[in-house]
C-alpha cells in the first residue's frame, strides 16, 4: 500500500501540538506551586530555560533546549542575555552554539556575538528545482560579532564580522553529482561589514509598539582568509501596532541580494513553513503580517501569513518565484521583561510545511 506523506504529516503535526500543549501546562503548574509567598523572587531569576522542537519534511523531528542567564547592566538599557543551545534530530543532525546579546553603558552600546558548529542531513524530494532527489550532508560552524553605537537619537551604527565554514557532501553518488551540477558545495569565507539600526520599540523581545528598520552589508574577501570573494546586502523593517487591549498586529519586511556569490551563498526563503536552503536565488524579499492576540493570563494566540520572492536567477520563472506561507501559534510569557516560549505551525507550497517550539518572537 502506498504510503499517503500528506497524512503522515498532519498526523506528527497533531502529536507534536498535543506534545507542545502538555510541556507548557506543565511549565505553568509548576509555575502556581513553587512561587507563593516570599519566594515570589524565585520567579524572577535571572536564569531561564526553554524546549525547542522544529519538524519538517527534510530535517525531520529535532528536539533540544536553550539555557540562558538574563543580566541587566544599568536601568536605562534593556535586559541581556547569554545563553547555549543545541538539537538533535531523529536523522541524526545537530547544531549546538552560544550566543550573547547585550546592552550596557545606558543602551548606548549593543553587542551581539554568537558561534555555532553543526551537522544537518537533508534528504530532497526535488532538489533546488532539478527534479532530482537528493540527500546531503552539511557540516557547518558560524562565528559572528556584532558591535552598535548610539549616534542620535534611535540610532545606532557599528561594524560585524563573520566567519563561516560550510561544506555541503552527497549522501550518495546520484546526490553528489546533482550538488556538483548546481555547484552546491559550499565554501569557508570571512566577512566584514557595517550595520545601521533605527529602533524605537517598546520591548526588545516582545515588542508591542515601536519600529525597527537594519540595514548591513557582508565583504567576504579571499585576502580576509577565504575561499571566495562576494557580496551580500540585507535590508530589514519591523512595525508594531498595538490594538483592542492588549493586541498587537505586527508587519515586517525583509530583502537580502547578492553580488558574485557562489550558489552556496546565494538568498533562501526565509519564511515559516520552508526549509531554510532548500530553495536558493541570488535575491530574496519578504513581507508578512501577523496578530498577536492577547488571552487571559501569560498566554497569547498568534495568526501570521507572508509572502517571499525569489529572483535574479533563469531557474526561476513565474509562480516558482513567489513563496507563500501561513500559519498560527501559541505563546507563554516567560517572565516580566515579556520573554516568551511560542508553538506555531506554518504551511507552504508544495508540500513544504514546519512545527515550531522556541524561545522569542519569530520577529
Amino acid at each position: 500500500m502506498p504510503i499517503n506523506h500528506k497524512w503522515l504529516a498532519m498526523k506528527q503535526i497533531k502529536i507534536l501540538a498535543v506534545f507542545f500543549v502538555i510541556v507548557l501546562t506543565s511549565i505553568a503548574q509548576a509555575e502556581e506551586n513553587e512561587v507563593s509567598g516570599a519566594d515570589k523572587e524565585t520567579k524572577n531569576s535571572k536564569w531561564i530555560g526553554a524546549p525547542l522542537i522544529t519538524s519538517d519534511p527534510k530535517v525531520s523531528t529535532a528536539v533540544g533546549a536553550m539555557v540562558g542567564y538574563m543580566h541587566t547592566f544599568d536601568e536605562m538599557s534593556p535586559p541581556s542575555i547569554f545563553a547555549v543551545t543545541g538539537t538533535y534530530s531523529t536523522t541524526d543532525s545537530w547544531y549546538a552554539g552560544i550566543f550573547a546579546k547585550t546592552y550596557f553603558g545606558d543602551d548606548h552600546h549593543r553587542l551581539i556575538a554568537g558561534a555555532m558548529t553543526g551537522q544537518i542531513r537533508n534528504d530532497y524530494d526535488d532538489f533546488l528545482g532539478s527534479g532530482l532527489p537528493a540527500q546531503t550532508t552539511d557540516d557547518l560552524s558560524l562565528y559572528i560579532l556584532r558591535y552598535m553605537m548610539q549616534v542620535h537619537g534611535h540610532w545606532y551604527a557599528g561594524l560585524q564580522g563573520i566567519s563561516t565554514n560550510y561544506a555541503i557532501s552527497g549522501d550518495d553518488y546520484l546526490s553528489g553529482e546533482i550538488i556538483q551540477q548546481v555547484g552546491l558545495t559550499g565554501f569557508d569565507s570571512n566577512g566584514i561589514g557595517l550595520y545601521a539600526q533605527y529602533d524605537t520599540r517598546d520591548n526588545q523581545y516582545s515588542p508591542t509598539t515601536g519600529q525597527m528598520f537594519e540595514a548591513h552589508n557582508v565583504a567576504y574577501r579571499k585576502g580576509l582568509g577565504g575561499d571566495v570573494s562576494f557580496d551580500t546586502y540585507t535590508v530589514d523593517y519591523r512595525y508594531f501596532l498595538p490594538h483592542v487591549k492588549n493586541n498587537v498586529l505586527a508587519m515586517h519586511a525583509k530583502g537580502r541580494w547578492t553580488h558574485d556569490a557562489p550558489t552556496s551563498g546565494y538568498s533562501s526563503v526565509d519564511l515559516r513553513g520552508y526549509t531554510r536552503g532548500q530553495y536558493l536565488a541570488p535575491y530574496m524579499t519578504l513581507a508578512e503580517i501577523e496578530e498577536r492576540y492577547s488571552l487571559k493570563g501569560k498566554w497569547g494566540l498568534a495568526a501570521f501569513a507572508g509572502l517571499a520572492v525569489l529572483y535574479g536567477s533563469d531557474a526561476l520563472e513565474g509562480s516558482d518565484q513567489l513563496f507563500p506561507s501561513g500559519g498560527g501559534g501559541v505563546t507563554y510569557q516567560m517572565n516580566e521583561e515579556k520573554m516568551v516560549i511560542r508553538a506555531d505551525i506554518a504551511v507552504g507550497k508544495d508540500d513544504n510545511w514546519g512545527f515550531y517550539l522556541q524561545f522569542g518572537q519569530p520577529f
